[in-house]
């Protein structure tokens, strides 16, 4: 299980949502006291835990984590605001695993999160994503391979092509793909997509033609398990 504390109720359930929807167990918190209700049920795996709260912030929450015995050994990935370096320090110096920059794209956190549990030892689960006998991704290593060759991609561009193939069948909206890669803040044109899908569709060769345009809306591929 992986809890999700933040206030932002808009970022919080795409938070959920998103970790649910790639192979994980995630429930989200608004604050402090909710959270530490459910921690007396139930330790989690893991905490993604925002830095700005109301009343109680996220610097004394991970400070009372680490300060009791229950709970010191749960992996905490903090969410600081852009250019909070004061706070990325205090977080890292308390014993924080790893920190997320407001905003941040929901594949990043998804790779964050499987990082810091394959480093605590707790993540048993197979990682590897796999599309006929072609094309294969495999998201612990983050390579992508066509038959025996590597495909280089820019970090979006393989984002785009993970988010597809977890999520086979699934047509993924330009906004959604915004939402979900470049962060929830995003301020950019849709055009972005269709421009990182392009190039993707460019490099994965006769493999690009598994990403199907849906017209008027977006996006979806294919994918056949191996």
């Amino acid at each position: 299980m992986i809890y999700c504390v933040e206030d932002d109720v808009s970022i919080r359930d795409i938070e959920v949502y998103t970790l649910n929807s790639t192979g994980f167990k995630a429930e989200g918190y608004a604050d402090a006291k909710s959270f530490f209700e459910a921690v007396e049920k139930i330790i989690p795996e893991l905490l993604i835990l925002d830095i700005m709260l109301p009343g109680e912030d996220g610097i004394n929450i991970l400070r009372k984590i680490r300060g009791n015995s229950k709970t010191k050994d749960i992996p905490v990935i903090m969410a600081t605001a852009k250019g909070s370096e004061y706070d990325k320090i205090t977080a890292l110096d308390l014993g924080a695993d790893d920190y997320l920059v407001k905003p941040f794209g929901m594949m990043e956190m998804v790779s964050r999160v499987r990082a810091v549990l394959r480093r605590s030892g707790t993540d048993k689960k197979d990682t590897s994503i796999y599309t006929n006998d072609i094309l294969s991704i495999n998201t612990d290593e983050h390579t992508v391979m066509i038959d025996d060759e590597r495909i280089q991609l820019t970090l979006k561009e393989y984002e785009v092509l993970t988010i597809m193939m977890t999520h086979p069948g699934m047509v993924f909206t330009r906004d959604k793909l915004l939402e979900n890669i470049w962060g929830i803040d995003y301020d950019g044109e849709t055009r972005t997509v269709d421009v990182h899908v392009r190039t993707l569709r460019q490099k994965l060769g006769v493999c690009g033609e598994m990403i199907e345009t849906v017209r008027g809306v977006g996006y979806r591929m294919e994918v056949k398990p191996r």
